[in-house]
Protein backbone atom coordinates (compact mmCIF):
# COMPACT_ATOMS: atom_id res chain seq x y z
CA UNK A 1 0.00 0.00 0.00
CA UNK A 2 1.28 3.02 -1.15
CA UNK A 3 1.42 6.70 1.65
CA UNK A 4 1.56 9.94 -0.02
CA UNK A 5 2.45 13.08 2.14
CA UNK A 6 1.31 16.71 0.34
CA UNK A 7 3.37 20.01 1.32
CA UNK A 8 4.05 23.02 0.34
CA UNK A 9 0.37 24.54 0.78
CA UNK A 10 -0.28 28.56 2.03
CA UNK A 11 -1.77 31.83 1.49
CA UNK A 12 -0.47 33.42 -1.60
CA UNK A 13 -1.44 36.75 -3.62
CA UNK A 14 -3.51 36.51 -6.53
CA UNK A 15 -0.92 36.21 -9.31
CA UNK A 16 1.29 34.54 -7.34
CA UNK A 17 3.04 31.08 -7.37
CA UNK A 18 3.71 27.82 -4.85
CA UNK A 19 5.12 24.31 -5.69
CA UNK A 20 3.33 21.46 -3.83
CA UNK A 21 5.34 18.49 -3.23
CA UNK A 22 3.96 14.82 -2.44
CA UNK A 23 6.40 12.53 -0.80
CA UNK A 24 5.20 8.66 -1.62
CA UNK A 25 6.76 6.13 0.10
CA UNK A 26 5.73 2.00 0.93
CA UNK A 27 5.65 0.83 -2.58
CA UNK A 28 8.36 1.09 -5.44
CA UNK A 29 7.50 4.95 -6.89
CA UNK A 30 8.29 4.20 -10.20
CA UNK A 31 5.41 1.95 -10.93
CA UNK A 32 3.20 4.26 -10.49
CA UNK A 33 1.29 7.18 -12.15
CA UNK A 34 0.79 10.37 -9.93
CA UNK A 35 -1.62 13.47 -9.97
CA UNK A 36 -3.11 15.95 -8.27
CA UNK A 37 -6.44 17.08 -7.46
CA UNK A 38 -8.28 19.54 -5.26
CA UNK A 39 -11.60 20.22 -3.34
CA UNK A 40 -13.12 22.99 -2.03
CA UNK A 41 -16.22 22.56 0.70
CA UNK A 42 -19.28 21.36 -1.23
CA UNK A 43 -18.12 20.45 -4.47
CA UNK A 44 -16.96 17.22 -6.04
CA UNK A 45 -12.79 16.37 -6.35
CA UNK A 46 -11.53 18.26 -9.43
CA UNK A 47 -8.48 16.90 -11.64
CA UNK A 48 -6.10 19.08 -11.43
CA UNK A 49 -2.88 17.22 -13.08
CA UNK A 50 -1.50 13.99 -13.70
CA UNK A 51 1.84 12.27 -14.73
CA UNK A 52 2.70 9.09 -16.21
CA UNK A 53 5.42 6.96 -14.33
CA UNK A 54 8.35 7.77 -15.94
CA UNK A 55 7.77 11.81 -16.42
CA UNK A 56 7.29 11.92 -20.03
CA UNK A 57 3.64 12.25 -20.57
CA UNK A 58 0.86 14.56 -18.75
CA UNK A 59 -2.18 15.84 -18.60
CA UNK A 60 -4.17 18.62 -17.24
CA UNK A 61 -7.09 20.08 -16.45
CA UNK A 62 -8.95 23.10 -18.59
CA UNK A 63 -8.68 25.42 -15.91
CA UNK A 64 -4.99 25.19 -14.70
CA UNK A 65 -3.62 24.60 -18.62
CA UNK A 66 -0.72 26.71 -18.94
CA UNK A 67 -0.60 27.75 -15.13
CA UNK A 68 0.29 24.64 -13.80
CA UNK A 69 3.07 21.82 -14.35
CA UNK A 70 3.42 18.77 -12.67
CA UNK A 71 6.51 16.99 -12.48
CA UNK A 72 8.28 13.77 -10.29
CA UNK A 73 11.76 13.50 -9.31
CA UNK A 74 11.73 9.06 -9.01
CA UNK A 75 14.93 9.26 -7.25
CA UNK A 76 13.18 11.26 -4.14
CA UNK A 77 9.77 9.65 -4.91
CA UNK A 78 8.47 12.68 -5.16
CA UNK A 79 5.70 14.15 -7.14
CA UNK A 80 5.61 18.18 -7.74
CA UNK A 81 2.85 20.37 -8.88
CA UNK A 82 4.08 24.02 -9.76
CA UNK A 83 1.44 26.73 -9.95
CA UNK A 84 2.02 29.79 -11.16
CA UNK A 85 -0.64 33.08 -12.19
CA UNK A 86 -2.68 31.89 -9.44
CA UNK A 87 -6.26 33.36 -9.12
CA UNK A 88 -8.58 33.46 -6.08
CA UNK A 89 -10.72 30.25 -8.14
CA UNK A 90 -7.75 28.09 -7.42
CA UNK A 91 -8.36 27.97 -3.57
CA UNK A 92 -8.81 24.47 -2.40
CA UNK A 93 -7.65 21.50 -0.57
CA UNK A 94 -4.83 20.11 -2.90
CA UNK A 95 -4.56 15.90 -2.23
CA UNK A 96 -1.58 13.68 -4.45
CA UNK A 97 -3.13 10.98 -5.77
CA UNK A 98 -1.26 7.90 -6.86
CA UNK A 99 -2.00 4.51 -8.83
CA UNK A 100 -0.57 1.52 -11.32
CA UNK A 101 -2.27 3.41 -14.17
CA UNK A 102 -2.49 6.85 -15.71
CA UNK A 103 -6.24 5.88 -17.03
CA UNK A 104 -6.61 4.70 -13.19
CA UNK A 105 -5.60 8.60 -12.21
CA UNK A 106 -7.49 10.16 -14.49
CA UNK A 107 -11.17 7.84 -13.47
CA UNK A 108 -9.89 8.48 -9.75
CA UNK A 109 -9.06 5.10 -8.83
CA UNK A 110 -6.12 5.78 -6.44
CA UNK A 111 -4.83 6.20 -3.08
CA UNK A 112 -4.82 9.70 -1.51
CA UNK A 113 -2.56 11.63 0.70
CA UNK A 114 -4.01 13.92 3.30
CA UNK A 115 -4.51 17.06 1.33
CA UNK A 116 -2.82 20.23 1.77
CA UNK A 117 -4.78 23.81 1.91
CA UNK A 118 -3.89 26.15 -0.63
CA UNK A 119 -5.20 29.62 -0.61
CA UNK A 120 -5.57 32.33 -3.25
CA UNK A 121 -6.31 36.41 -1.84
CA UNK A 122 -7.51 38.77 -4.22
Amino acid sequence: QVQLVESGGGLVQAGGSLRLSCAVSGSTFSNYATGWFRQVPGSEREFVAAINWSGTFSKYGDSVKGRFTISRDNAKNTVYLQMNSLKPEDTAVYYCAASQTFSAVLASQVSWGQGTQVTVSS
